[in-house]
Parts: C-alpha cells; structure tokens; sequence
C-alpha cells in the first residue's frame, strides 16, 4: 500500500470509519483509461486514481501530454466525463461538473494526498493540460 493510502487508512480508522476498498474501481478506471488511449508507440501512464461516492479523479501522461480525468459511475460502470487540468483539484470546479459537494471536498483532499508521491516533471506534465475537453469532444 502507498504510504499516502496508509496513512488515510489510519486516519479514518482513528475516527472510527472503516477505509473504503476502492481497489476494483481503481482496476476499472485505468483498464477504461489504457484500452481508449494507449497507442503501439506511446503507453498512457494511469493514476493516482481517487474515488469518493460515484466519482473518481484519475490523474495521467504519455509521452509529453498530462492532465487529469474525472469519472462517473452510472448503473454501476464507470464512464469518463472530462478531461482537464489543475481545474480537477479545485473543489468548486467539480461541483460546477455536477459532484456532490461532499464528494468534491473529498476529492480534492484526497488527490493531494495521493499526488504526494508523484514525480514534480510528471505533475508539471498534468498541470499544463490548457482547459477541458468532454468526453463527446475526445476520439474514441
């Protein structure tokens, strides 16, 4: 386990709430994530990857590009909605894309946390991602 997801675990069973195992949405969104964007010459590099309720922020790079992907779970599948920047780990930008306010609070903290350990070239990579491109807007 990640020293981040660690310690969260720890925190919440402090607080007397069992940790969510979110491993198999996890597996889901990065599966989603590599069959519609890895090309024979350039892997995507998935994650972290946080879920909270029915949404997931799942961060990513190839090659030069980064960004970051919000996700939704509708009828239990999980479906890419947008992709964009540093605008994912902004609370207000997420409820403007119709996450709960709880959930995006959650969101935020927990990407964070989780980007704690990511590489800085790599989180300068998803951080020049320039405005959003919806799902509709993306080629299959």
């Amino acid at each position: 386990m990640r020293p981040a997801l660690l310690a969260l675990a720890l925190m919440l069973a402090a607080c007397g709430r069992a940790p969510v195992d979110t491993s198999a949405d996890v597996a889901s969104i990065e599966t989603q994530m590599h069959q519609r964007f890895d090309r024979p010459d350039s892997r995507l590099e998935a994650g972290p990857v946080v879920v909270r309720g029915d949404h997931a922020i799942a961060d990513w790079t190839q090659g030069p590009m980064g960004g970051r992907a919000l996700f939704r779970r509708h009828n239990g599948a999980w479906s890419l909605v947008l992709c964009s920047g540093d605008g994912l780990r902004d609370q207000g930008y997420l409820t403007r894309a119709r996450v709960p306010a709880a959930d995006a609070e959650a969101l935020v903290r927990l990407l964070a946390d989780a980007e704690r350990s990511v590489a800085p070239d790599r989180l300068a990579k998803m951080r020049a991602f320039s405005g959003t491109v919806t799902a509709e807007q993306m080629p299959s």
